[in-house]
């Protein structure tokens, strides 16, 4: 039906610079990372719990051993604006009184309750715990605000991408969105996974932009391929009805940047009662195919068309490629904040490399690994969103 996909065979996969070495074939998983990072950010996170009631014993013992001339009132001050942003309200209060409660306590043994400076000392603490309370009611309601955010964008992404289905009509199926934005849930990237009469068809794809503009054309790109993937008897055909659905007019964008709005994407089509994939790529990153005994290859197709959206620059007839697709065999599809990603020397991470001659129990571990072992190669700072599907026939 068409041209078949490029290979790339690994015996031994190159070596990559800043990579992970490469597993033993069978083992799936990719080495561990060191415990040492977490458990330092563990110690730091019990250190600063505990600081409010330090800074009160550290104050008690000042003001009891030093001369009169010198005062507590500082490390009593602070401890409960410490505890505000850290302790529920109940804590917060219970580090004022004990603050204050300290300081006069001293006084008292010291028998300076009186004194101006003592009495000047005491107003500053409680003023200060006053102040506690408040900045910690302020600070709940604005984490009330934000888990409140956070569960509507979680809701968000399961309307517009919702989790597959772990297995579809003898695949098994993992799907992975990995923001670069911390608490961020959902963006640009898209996937989707829908069985229909002409087997299982796939989307994977990169909308241009970011914000809502970019999450509404997700949701308009999603839309349009689960009723075309029914519908459409090709691959072909799908992809004409997201070009129509995206450039209708009304539909997204009616502005001067019209021509700059687009989305890449690759079409993948496994059908019920043959043992190929067909993929469909509208200028997006090729898929990859791993084949049961860990060999790789790339579903390149020559020349890469257009992606969605552009279709007033000019027309070109879509291709389908075709290549097998065994038993055991996994494809795997991806957006380019995975192949995009950079190192600390600017080296962009290669999926292929990693992925060539290692074997996976099932595709949710080979999206942990990739996950895991791109996060080492960007040091934990991912610059863009980035989608990953894997499917393995069984």
């Amino acid at each position: 039906m068409g041209q078949p996909g490029r290979e790339q065979r690994a015996g031994k996969p190159p070596d990559r610079a800043g990579g992970p070495p490469p597993a033993v074939p069978g083992s799936g998983a990719p080495p561990a990372p060191t415990a040492g990072t977490p458990r330092r950010i563990s110690l730091a996170r019990a250190f600063v719990r505990t600081l409010p009631a330090l800074l009160v014993v550290v104050g008690l013992l000042y003001d009891y051993f030093t001369p009169g001339d010198y005062t507590a009132a500082p490390f009593l001050t602070a401890a409960p604006l410490v505890a505000a942003p850290l302790y529920s309200l109940r804590g917060t209060v219970v580090t004022g009184a004990l603050a204050v409660g300290a300081l006069l306590v001293v006084h008292c043994v010291l028998g300076i309750v009186l004194h101006v400076d003592a009495v000047t000392e005491v107003i500053t603490v409680a003023t200060a715990a006053v102040l506690a309370v408040l900045i910690n009611i302020v600070v709940r309601r604005g984490d009330e605000r934000l888990a409140s955010v956070r569960e509507i964008a979680e809701y968000a992404q399961r309307a517009v991408l919702p989790e597959p289905e772990a297995r579809i009509d003898g695949l098994d199926v993992a799907a992975r969105y990995e923001a670069a934005q911390e608490d961020a849930f959902i963006g640009g990237d898209l996937y989707a996974v829908q069985d229909s009469p002409h087997g299982v068809r796939l989307i994977v794809g990169d909308v241009r932009g970011k914000g809502m503009t970019a999450v509404a054309a997700v949701a308009v790109v999603v839309g349009a391929f689960r009723e075309a993937a029914e519908q459409e008897a090709t691959l072909e055909g799908v992809a004409r009805r997201l070009e129509r659905a995206l450039t209708r007019p009304g539909t997204l964008h009616e502005s001067p940047d019209a021509f700059e709005e687009f989305t890449t994407a690759v079409l993948a089509e496994i059908p019920h009662d043959e043992d190929v994939v067909r993929v469909v790529n509208r200028g997006h990153p090729p898929p990859l195919v791993l084949r049961p005994d860990g060999t790789l290859v790339t579903l390149a197709a020559e020349p890469f068309a257009l992606p969605l959206g552009m279709g007033e620059l000019g027309t070109w007839p879509d291709r389908a490629i075709q290549d097998r697709f065994p038993r055991g065999a996994t494809l795997f599809l991806y957006t380019d904040g995975l192949s995009e990603a950079r190192d600390e020397h600017g080296r962009f991470y290669d999926p292929a490399a990693w992925l060539a001659g290692r074997v996976f129990p099932g595709p949710d571990a080979l999206l942990t690994g990739l996950a895991e072992a791109v996060r080492r190669h960007t040091g934990g700072a991912l610059t863009d969103d980035m989608a990953l599907l894997a499917v393995r026939r069984i």
